[in-house]
């Protein structure tokens, strides 16, 4: 018979942590690697828009690769500093990683002198909306540090990892031969007359 996938243990609002502890699911590092696990599932979608697209053979193995650092950070996370970890913490070394792809694909693209709206293809704009994921993890994991010890890499890797995330966007739209929308300040505002309204 097999193992049903509902266990009912956390019918009453808590959850478990790596070590044992259990805390409620409202709890900011719950919070903190729940978000991660979203940011995961972003990029995962991110690849399956990807399949047949230009720049596949180059771009998939690595958001693969963040994939699996997703789960170890969410692991990371999940695991009181107190408690023996169960599988490898993030370290500097991931960072590094990071950093080294940020310069790897930003080399391929023209530089900017002013902010891109989110969007492009569905891969590019996937990666966009991973990328606003992934500040918020940080902004969870920020505040979960308030409350109890947590791997100060981790938030490091979160920062990387949204810059990491907006240059695969612009990277991945380049490749398809999607030009940029660029914001225009003002472009958006009311014409004066016609939109104003009544005295």
């Amino acid at each position: 018979m097999s193992k049903k996938i509902y266990t009912g243990t956390g019918d009453d609002g808590t959850t478990s942590l790596f070590g044992g502890e259990r805390v409620g699911k409202g709890n900011p590092r719950i919070d903190a690697y729940g978000t991660v696990d979203e940011a995961n599932s972003i990029v995962g979608l991110a690849r399956a828009h990807l399949r047949g697209e230009p720049g596949e053979e180059t771009l998939d193995p690595v958001l693969g690769d963040l994939q699996e650092e997703l789960f170890v950070l969410g692991a990371d996370l999940a695991t009181p500093m107190n408690a023996k970890p169960v599988v490898e913490r993030i370290e500097e070394a991931h960072v590094e990683a990071l950093e080294a792809r940020i310069d790897q694909f930003d080399a391929d693209l023209p530089s900017l002198d002013r902010f891109i709206l989110p969007g492009g293809t569905p891969t590019g704009a996937s990666l966009h909306s991973a990328r606003t994921v992934c500040r918020r993890a940080e902004r969870h994991t920020v505040e979960a540090r308030t409350a109890t010890p947590i791997n100060e890499q981790a938030i490091v890797y979160l920062n990387r990892l949204s810059d990491l995330l907006f240059v695969l966007a612009r990277w991945a739209n380049r490749q398809a031969g999607v030009r940029e929308d660029t914001w225009e300040p003002g472009a958006a505002q009311p014409d004066s007359g016609d939109s104003a309204p009544d005295d």
